[in-house]
């Protein structure tokens, strides 16, 4: 992967079943360094198929901003914490923000950014 890609600012979305698990994996994923910020929503319900059933869930959705270069590392974090067997867990690349922000997230993650 190039320089450019692994700079590459992202939105990461997960959703949590319970506000204790919210907080512990967002205080975890900035203390590591694998994300400079996670906010946590207020609860949603979700609808989903799961295993054939239609299922209903409250959850707390995360929104945690990182870069390219450590979304592998923060994928594996929140797989480590999150009790489902299939989380969701996708990325979305940022195309602009503003360039002291996006430069925030690049030091808080340790790689160095290019706008």
């Amino acid at each position: 992967m190039t320089s450019s890609l692994l700079n590459q600012p992202l939105l990461v979305l997960t959703n949590v079943p319970e506000q204790a698990l919210a907080t512990s994996l967002a205080r975890t994923l900035v203390e590591r360094g694998l994300a400079a910020c996670v906010n946590i929503q207020a609860p949603v319900a979700s609808v989903y198929r799961w295993q054939g059933a239609i299922e209903h869930a409250t959850e707390i959705p995360l929104l945690i901003k990182t870069t390219q270069a450590r979304y592998q590392e923060l994928e594996q974090a929140i797989l480590e914490a999150h009790p489902y067997d299939v989380p969701e867990i996708v990325a979305l690349p940022l195309s602009a923000g503003l360039p002291a922000y996006l430069a925030w997230m690049q030091d808080e993650t340790g790689k160095p950014l290019r706008v």
